[in-house]
């Protein structure tokens, strides 16, 4: 009796120390010691679920009361001091709700640029300071962690969610994403980098099976993935929908733990997107710490597969570890004061700002732009009264406004005709009555639907002609998260929209009065048809919610366009080598069934390999005849890294000196023009002859330079590693640079190289990898 009375104390005294061990970031592996392997299932699978059972007893955090319409959560549990943290969408900017129940106060958040705008301003440095505003409004309003930067391969321009993304190559994607990931961690919340990996398309994105070779996956698709871990160490990585050569890359420990952690030694945590119940017990084999939003049957499913041995607990163990450690980083482990306040007139001033440098100008003639002095302007297209500030799903900002194109243009000084203006203030109205209970494009999630173009009249347009001084048109393009674009009327133009370029430009010009084009969108349209028929075309994207002002700022000159396209805008779509087998394009379009159910292809193969946009075009470039295309011109409309400025540089003094470990390459950039700019310079290398196929040329660096003044010069330097040269060879499984002679290109663009110089290797250069990631079927 006497042993059981004592057993009893020390039982009892053991469970009274295990209740007192909070969390600690010294004392890690003491919580995990005295977690329970329900509170271990629980930790593993997000806070978001639905409380169904009294297992839960009390432990579910409070974040959807503490930060209404945050995208998710990881599981609080208050015995051993682990808090509930909060998960809000990006990457434009924080996505919660703006009003909440019983709450006089607003919670509107700033919508940035888009992501294509940030990555065309080649600004690492600006894309870092909106980075930080960005994270300030995480940090204020409560929250953890931004699910942001969307960092995926703009392998088609018909990817839905090609806006969130930043560019065709992977180079330009992992440098500015890592500048995102280091202004946003500075205000001390973490990032969520995504979607790792291949998740280019959103047809079919839950299951489809991107196959293709292993140099392909990871010199284009997870070379931007790697940038962004070894320059900026993101708190977390998000994991995709799709498979990638078989496997869920939700359940594939080759890329979830070789890759991401055994060769590039990533330390934080990998959470998947947002995901149903699928085989959990491989996702935590995988290396897959969280699973979201989560639900009740992943704890059960993960508890009876411990028991059963389906899962090793000490594998468990590691991922709730990494949950452990990357809590003790987090604003509501630290308990921070949150006020709900962040400075959003500072960072509309900072989005304002941004949006212009990211704006491209693709044609300037007759010295259309920037317009000069007070003038009366005829401003055509629906989208200019009714802007575009971001696109739709997880990826839409609400904001508390967007200025459209009348009101910048107006407060930049010009007068707009207001018959026209009114006009077209009817039609949106009527518009807007009419679709007010319809879904934006792609069905149920979040965004504002583009209104249809208004038909323009002749007589109107001559009476405007005779009216205005010039004329501005504006054509809009809106896409989201859950379906891809179309080809006919998206990426092409409307017929409506031709017929109005069309009569515009005939009736403004017979009156010798130019005609500007403004592109708000966020993806590449069809050009090559009609560029030719206005006098300037600018690319403003979806440039946040002080768009009108920032595209006033450029059309008036208060601001110039630097920005250089980082994808390629091609004449067609099946000139891009990826229309072989991208779903949305003829003949490649889903197959319908008798009774009309789309019947989705499961699996893309990528048979260009390492020939996405201009890869392929610089090193293929003859004009083909294409059976679909009724164009003879050649492949490209505007190639990779193309924009103009209002004034102009020329290239001088090319130096290259070899280092220990590569090289540094040098260029001297002298504004020779009438105006103040900034110029970018696209280093691209060519290798030598010989080993590996390799494409003509590849960017391997880029710099920007400041402000220039009229006759001002600065030198830009690039350092560049023999790991930023190597290619992928599968025979050996290794990243290698061979020896011999490279040519090192300063380019405008791809397709424009303005000097060059020589760089010689004596000795080649090997990195040794994992033989992962074959194919699951040839290609």
């Amino acid at each position: 009796m006497k042993k059981t009375f004592l057993t009893a104390i020390l039982l009892g005294s053991m469970a009274t120390l295990t209740a007192q061990v909070k969390l600690q970031p010294d004392n890690v592996d003491e919580v995990l010691k005295a977690m329970t392997l329900e509170e271990k299932a629980m930790l593993v699978v997000g806070g978001n679920r639905q409380i169904t059972s009294s297992a839960d007893n009390g432990m579910i955090g409070a974040h959807a009361q503490r930060v209404p319409g945050a995208a998710g959560a990881t599981q609080a549990i208050p015995r051993l001091g682990i808090p509930s943290t909060v998960l809000t969408d990006g990457p434009a900017g924080v996505r919660i709700n703006p009003r909440r129940d019983n709450d006089q106060n607003t919670y509107f958040c700033t919508g940035f640029p888009v992501g294509t705008a940030l990555a065309c301003t080649w600004n690492t440095q600006l894309v870092e300071e909106v980075g930080r505003c960005i994270g300030n409004e995480v940090l204020e309003y409560g929250c953890d962690v931004l699910l942001a930067p969307g960092m995926n391969i703009h392998r088609s321009p018909l990817c839905g969610r090609n806006f969130e993304y930043y560019s065709e190559d992977p180079l330009v994607t992992g440098k500015i994403a890592a500048a995102y990931v280091r202004g946003v961690q500075s205000q001390g919340v973490g990032t969520s980098v995504k979607h790792f990996a291949a998740n280019s398309q959103e047809t079919n994105r839950m299951g489809v099976d991107e196959v293709m070779s292993q140099r392909a996956l990871r010199e284009i698709y997870l070379k931007g993935f790697e940038i962004a871990v070894r320059e900026a160490a993101p708190w977390t990585i998000m994991s995709s929908y799709n498979r990638i050569n078989g496997p869920f890359t939700q359940e594939n420990r080759e890329l979830l733990t070789t890759i991401l952690r055994d060769e590039w030694g990533f330390d934080g945590i990998v959470m998947t997107d947002w995901t149903g119940l699928r085989n959990t017990a491989a996702q935590i084999h995988a290396g897959n710490d969280l699973m979201e939003p989560g639900n009740e049957p992943q704890i059960k499913d993960i508890m009876d597969k411990v028991k059963s041995g389906d899962l090793l607990e000490a594998d468990l163990d590691i991922c709730v570890k990494r949950i452990l450690q990357y809590l003790v980083k987090t604003p509501a482990f630290r308990a921070y004061k949150y006020s709900n306040k962040p400075d959003l007139k500072a960072h509309a001033d900072v989005t304002r700002r941004s949006a212009t440098e990211g704006m491209v100008l693709l044609k300037n003639e007759r010295q259309a732009l920037p317009i000069d002095g007070t003038k009366t302007v005829s401003v055509f297209g629906v989208t200019s009264y009714d802007f575009i500030a971001g696109g739709t799903g997880s990826g839409d900002v609400n904001k508390a406004h967007t200025i459209d194109m009348m009101q910048g243009l107006t407060e930049g000084g010009l007068k707009v005709n207001t018959k026209l203006a009114n006009l077209y203030q009817s039609y949106k109205t009527y518009q807007e009555s009419l679709t007010a209970a319809g879904p934006a494009r792609g069905g149920w999630f979040w965004g504002k639907a583009v209104l249809p173009e208004m038909e323009v009249s002749r007589p109107v347009i001559n009476v405007q002609a005779q009216e205005s001084d010039l004329a501005i048109i504006t054509l809009g393009r809106q896409a989201g998260e859950g379906s891809d674009r179309q080809e006919d009327g998206d990426f092409t133009l409307k017929d409506v929209e031709r017929q109005l370029i069309t009569d515009v430009c005939n009736a403004f010009h017979l009156a010798n009065k130019p005609v500007v084009v403004v592109l708000n969108m966020g993806n590449v349209i069809e050009t090559a048809s009609w560029k030719s028929m206005p006098d300037a075309i600018l690319l403003a994207w979806q440039p946040g919610q002080e768009g009108g002002y920032s595209v006033a700022d450029v059309l008036t000159g208060k601001a110039y366009p630097s920005g250089k396209l980082t994808m390629t805008w091609p004449n067609n779509l099946i000139d891009l080598p990826s229309s072989a087998s991208y779903p949305n394009i003829r003949p490649n379009a889903p197959r319908r069934r008798g009774n009309d159910k789309v019947e989705f292809q499961d699996y893309t193969k990528h048979t260009e390999g390492i020939y996405v946009g201009y890869r392929h075009f610089v090193s293929h470039p003859s004009p083909l005849t294409s059976p679909l295309s009724p164009l003879t011109s050649p492949l490209v409309s505007y190639p990779f890294g193309f924009g103009l400025s209002y004034t102009t540089f020329t290239y001088s003094k090319p130096v290259v000196k070899a280092t220990k470990d590569g090289l540094t390459a040098s260029i001297t950039i002298t504004n020779t023009g009438q105006r103040v700019g900034k110029e970018v310079v696209e280093l691209y290398v060519s290798a030598p002859a010989g080993g590996l196929e390799k494409p003509a040329r590849e960017l391997k660096a880029f710099a920007k330079t400041r402000e220039l003044q009229p006759g001002q010069s600065e030198t830009l330097t690039m350092p560049l590693s023999l790991y930023d040269l190597a290619s992928y060879n599968e025979a050996t499984q290794a990243w290698e640079t061979a020896p011999g002679r490279y040519t090192i290109g300063f380019g405008a663009s791809s397709e424009d190289i303005r000097a060059t110089a020589t760089y010689t290797l004596s000795k080649p250069y090997t990195v040794k990898c994992h033989d992962v990631m074959k194919p699951s079927m040839p290609l």
